[in-house]
Parts: structure tokens; C-alpha cells; sequence
């Protein structure tokens, strides 16, 4: 990808780098809701990550166990319960959920693991089956962002603190969870648009592969693609469809939309997965995936950056899955009373043409 850099992407960078700490110090007695902040840091180091919230937790007002009336708990030998939304088919949950897994072993803590295979009743029904099960400590990766207030509910009657990561819940943080770890999906959307604009020189006809309906993710990567979009006049959105974070979606719906407007020069896609479709529906319609129609996507998957490698993809941006250290190390902050934001931001990296092949070791 060429190395030149949109003006709007560099308003972006700027105001992340002073965000560079990857943490929202909103204190948890309001809303869970905060200001938005990330970092175009190197990708997947959750060891910068983990000092940030340590000196960001530090610093703002959040929740702690005494503030709250909760025991306190050793990390070391703590039962701790970790429920996965998704089946661990897609890169992303396999590399969560091994984050889990590793960092738990590292802190000398017993992970008990649940899958609630995209539904949202049985997640409900893992969490409490955990807390029947005496976890002390509990890690949630939410299937959607409402429906979990009866497992919340059950976890602050034993007194048992969460973490939620990846996706961002309607309830209310210090009071129904402790803390949100995740990315800033919007900006993610916004850094997507630049990164597309610079591919296509600022022209062409795109289309967009949706995420999940109703989903937080789907949404904010939408709204932040869209708005960022309109700061470049040459380029338009001429279709939008949910692909449901599927690869095979991905494709079929990517075929559908290649028939409908032959005109599309350029694919966003909401995840990896989608993108990796597009560019086989994109080969099946006989044109060159990269160079007849640009593809730009988010997660940063294996898949993904090799394509990028190769030729056969303009862009990803990083959404980075390891959270089990930043998860661990907040657990472990609330344990101390070392005040614990509502919200804490992990950083996720960047991989473009020009680095694809250097850094696709650290692609998971």
C-alpha cells in the first residue's frame, strides 16, 4: 500500500496518541459509556497494553472490591470462569480463548471454559453453571450486547466480579459488570475508510459487507467507516449487506452484489473472515481481488494478511483478541483496590502492503 497518509488519518493518529495509554478512566459509578481512544501500536503486544492500564487505572476513579463490598481474591489459585459467545472455528475465538488459557496458567489460576455456540440463552445458562460451580473471578466475551442481565445478576448476588471483553454490553459497568476490554470500534471503522481512500486513490464505487444485525461491532465499524468515507467525494457507497461475520455469507453475499452492481471497485468488509468470501467471490466473477476491486477488512487473521502478502488484498486493520492479560490484570487490580476504569481500550496494529510479509508471524 502506498505510504501516503490522508490528512484525515493523520487527525486520527494524533488524537490517539495522546490516547496512546488505551484506557477510558471514567469512573464506574456513572455509565459505562465513555470517550473513544486507541493506538496504531505494534500489533498484537499486550505487554505495552498491560502497563497502559496499569497507569491509567491508577490514575482515574473506578472499582475496587472494598468499594464494593466484595471478598478479596489471590489470582493465585483463584477458580476462574471464562465463557466464549462463539464456536472456536474462526481465528479470532481460538486466539481469545488460547489468551485465556495461557495467561490463566501464567497466574497460576484454574480457568473453568464455556461455549455458548452463538446463543444467547445457553450463555446465560454457562455463566450461571460456572457460578454454581464456585468460580470466584468471571470473564465474559458477550454474544450480543443485550440479554445477559439475568447471568450479571447471578454473579453480584455471590459477590463475584466481571470482566467483559469484545463487545460492549447495555448494562452498566461498576454495578452490573466491572469493566469493558476491547477496541475502539469505531475508529477501527475510521482507520478501514483511510486505508481504503489511500488503495483506491479517493475513487470508485464500494460496497459494504455488514456484520451481525444488532450487534454493537457491526454498528460502530459501520458509523465509523460511513462517516469517514465522506471526507473523500470520488468515492461512494452503492451497496450495504450483512454477511454475519461468515466467511462463507461473505462470499455468497459478495457474488449477489458483484451480479446487482458490476460497477463496485472496492469491498469493505466488517471482519476477515467476510473479506477472505469476498475475494474468492471475487475471483469466481473473474476479476483480480486487489487490483480490479480493492478489499479492506478488520481483525487481522493469518488468512487475511497472507492474501495481503500475496497481492489479493489491499488492508487490514488490526483487532487484536489477546485480552487475557489486560482481562487478568484487571481482576487482579479490583482484588487490590486499585481503582479499575469503566472502560479499557486494548491496542490494535495495522497491516498494510508495504509490511504484510514482515509481520505476518504476529497474525493470528
Amino acid at each position: 500500500m502506498p505510504t501516503k497518509t490522508s490528512p484525515h488519518a493523520s487527525r486520527i493518529r494524533a488524537t490517539l496518541a495522546v490516547a496512546a495509554v488505551g484506557i477510558i478512566t471514567a469512573g464506574c459509578s456513572g455509565s459505562s459509556s465513555g470517550a473513544n481512544g486507541t493506538s496504531s501500536a505494534p500489533a498484537n503486544n499486550p505487554t505495552v497494553a498491560t502497563s497502559a492500564s496499569a497507569s491509567a487505572s491508577a490514575a482515574g476513579a473506578g472499582c475496587t472490591a472494598t468499594s464494593l463490598g466484595y471478598p478479596k481474591i489471590d489470582i493465585k489459585g483463584a477458580k476462574v470462569g471464562f465463557s466464549q459467545s462463539e464456536p472456536e472455528t474462526a481465528a479470532f475465538r481460538i486466539a481469545e480463548t488460547k489468551s485465556m488459557q495461557d495467561e490463566a496458567k501464567a497466574q497460576g489460576a484454574t480457568l473453568i471454559h464455556t461455549n455458548a455456540d452463538n446463543k444467547i440463552a445457553k450463555q446465560v445458562t454457562d455463566i450461571q453453571g460456572m457460578l454454581n460451580q464456585g468460580v470466584q473471578l468471571l470473564i465474559v466475551a458477550p454474544l450480543n450486547s443485550d440479554g445477559l442481565q439475568p447471568a450479571f445478576d447471578a454473579a453480584k448476588a455471590k459477590k463475584v466480579p466481571v470482566v467483559t471483553v469484545d463487545r460492549l454490553v447495555s448494562s452498566t459497568a461498576c454495578t452490573d459488570y466491572l469493566t469493558f476490554i476491547g477496541s475502539d470500534f469505531v475508529s477501527q471503522g475510521k482507520r478501514a475508510a483511510d486505508a481504503l481512500i489511500t488503495s483506491t486513490g479517493g475513487t470508485g464505487k464500494v460496497a459494504i459487507l455488514l456484520g451481525s444485525s444488532g450487534n454493537g461491532v457491526t454498528t460502530d465499524r459501520t458509523s465509523g467507516f460511513v462517516d469517514e468515507l465522506k471526507t473523500a467525494p470520488g468515492l461512494s457507497i452503492v451497496a450495504q449487506q450483512t454477511g454475519n461475520f461468515a466467511r462463507t455469507d461473505g462470499q455468497t453475499v459478495t457474488a449477489s452484489l458483484l451480479q446487482a452492481h458490476p460497477e463496485i471497485t472496492a469491498i469493505y468488509a466488517e471482519n476477515d473472515e467476510m473479506g477472505i468470501g469476498a475475494v474468492t467471490a471475487v475471483k469466481a466473477a473473474g476479476k483480480k481481488p486487489g487490483t480490479d476491486i480493492k478489499v479492506q477488512s478488520i481483525d487481522g487473521t493469518h488468512d487475511a494478511v497472507q492474501l495481503l502478502a500475496d497481492g489479493q488484498y489491499n488492508g487490514v486493520i488490526e483487532s487484536n483478541p489477546r485480552f487475557g492479560p489486560l482481562a487478568f490484570k484487571a481482576l487482579a487490580d479490583f482484588e487490590a483496590d486499585t481503582a479499575v476504569p469503566a472502560k479499557i481500550v486494548i491496542e490494535d496494529g495495522e497491516y498494510t502492503a508495504d509490511n504484510a510479509k514482515a509481520k505476518l508471524s504476529s497474525a493470528f
